[in-house]
């Protein structure tokens, strides 16, 4: 039953081209929109797009996409500005707050953060999305290259499985340049952290804003967060956990009553205003994975309690509120912390994605999404009432299913159940939705990725709503 009602909505979505109300715009009232088309040498690999009768708004036009910034997080634990021209087919992209090395080879606190990197982009190849209006929203980017403190750097990149970003009226998601994170390469490290192995990534999921609210009362509020993070002194451990916090008008954190988790997971001291002006940091914030075994804890507590030296401080947790079809949607980022001269190691990273604490009716967030996940793919999510089902969105086959339910002892938190019998939850907000399941989904991390050694599991996704139901 299931399988045929995901065909039946699989032909709807075909027909209708993808990330038609990405924070803008129905699928019953589009704006028109014209493509640009490419020749000669314009085109790259791709071609140009093919023609159509008629084509329907699935984003911004080319000059209006080319005036935004996206600012957003990252599952790498980084906080991200980032702009795509389609005018000159090139993209810019700040790593405003990051825990990934600069170098494999140098040492693991030399972030890069605060580094730019420009480069050229390219529509995905045809066929690769159901529809050519579809495949003009979407731009895969081609390596960056760009300097900080006087030395060059260069993106990762998968010619298999390249960034790739979906962008829609206010939001941008999907994937931004990876990186190899090296614990050999770093001389201390590598004591402190025997055996462990290198790690690449073929891109970290992203989700970024074109306008954010700079209001830190706005948070004032009760939530479902639902955390994914990443300990790499841990051979890259993950961890997902839901929890119910509530912010106050001033950015204080508390646990309401009747709460699955005992303290706040985002925060614990409160939010200020980061130097930028443009989101909020706080320091400290709490960890979801205890410490690396691999890391000779007698030793280091010995360090910690004779010379004073702190054994897991100095990560930040970032906070993004961004504006989407008239909802704030919080955004969470945790910037891992690496200090080889004082010992200060507290790298576990990631991202987590807050919904309010308002009871979703059922069907209230039927339709079909599009993002990435933490198999390092892109996903396309169906839902429909209490059915639901993930898609790989070249083809629209169906790849996972899972049941929702809706009776939320939490309000705002759906449970979800995948055909094996996993467990997780989902939360929605202004057309995002972020989902968490205790299993291997969609095959898992495919081979063929650069990181295929990465756990499948638990499951995670995050993405933006392209056709409501």
């Amino acid at each position: 039953m299931l399988e045929s009602l995901l065909r039946c909505v699989v032909l709807a979505a075909a027909a209708t081209p993808l990330l038609v109300a990405c924070g803008g715009g129905t699928a019953s009232d589009p704006a028109p929109i014209s493509p640009s088309q490419c020749s000669g040498s314009t085109c790259t690999n791709q071609g140009p797009p093919p023609s159509a009768a008629a084509a329907t708004a699935l984003c911004p036009n080319d000059a209006t996409i080319a005036g935004e910034t996206f600012l957003g997080g990252a599952g790498s634990g980084e906080v991200v500005s980032l702009n795509v021209d389609p005018t000159k087919m090139t993209y810019s992209l700040t790593f405003l707050a990051s825990p990934i090395p600069f170098s494999p080879s140098g040492k693991l606190q030399d972030t890069r953060a605060g580094l730019t990197v420009t480069g050229a982009i390219q529509h995905p190849p045809a066929g690769s999305l159901p529809s050519a209006a579809q495949i003009a929203c979407a731009f895969q980017l081609q390596p960056g290259t760009g300097t900080l403190n006087g030395s060059s750097y260069t993106t990762a990149y998968n010619a298999n499985n390249p960034p790739t970003i979906y962008v829609g009226f206010g939001v941008a998601g999907g994937g931004i340049p990876g990186a190899t994170v090296s614990f050999k390469g770093d001389t201390l490290a590598a004591s402190l952290y025997p055996g462990q192995e290198d790690r690449s990534f073929d891109f970290y999921p992203f989700i970024g804003f074109s306008s954010v609210d700079t209001n830190l009362a706005d948070l004032k509020g009760s939530y479902n967060a639902l955390l994914y993070h990443i300990l790499p002194s841990n051979n890259f451990s993950p961890t997902a956990v839901v929890a119910q916090e509530q912010y106050d008008a001033s950015g204080n954190c508390s646990v309401p009553a009747g709460a699955t988790n005992t303290s706040c997971d985002t925060a614990t001291s409160p939010w200020t205003a980061d130097a930028s002006g443009s989101y909020f940091d706080s320091a400290n914030p709490p960890s979801l994975e205890p410490p690396s075994p691999l890391l000779d804890s007698t030793f280091l507590s010995t360090l910690t309690s004779v010379a004073g030296l702190p054994a897991r401080t100095g990560a930040t947790a970032h906070l993004i509120l961004g504006k989407l079809n008239n909802a704030i949607v919080p955004v969470v980022v945790r910037t891992g912390y690496v200090n080889e001269n004082t010992l200060q190691v507290d790298d576990e990273s990631g991202i987590a994605l807050m919904a309010p604490a308002t009871t979703l009716a059922l069907g209230s967030i039927d339709g079909s999404y599009i993002g990435a996940d933490s198999n390092f793919d892109y996903t396309a999510t169906l839902i429909n009432d209490a059915s639901g089902g993930f898609l790989k969105p070249s083809t629209m086959t169906t790849e996972g299913q899972f049941t929702l339910d809706y009776t939320q002892t939490h309000p705002g938190l759906i449970g979800v159940t995948d055909a094996s019998g996993n467990t997780g939850n989902m939360i929605a907000v202004g057309g995002l939705y972020g989902i968490f399941i205790n299993g291997e989904e969609n095959g898992g991390v495919t081979p063929s990725s650069a990181n295929s050694a990465t756990p499948n599991q638990p499951y995670f996704a995050a993405g933006a709503l392209i056709q409501p139901q």
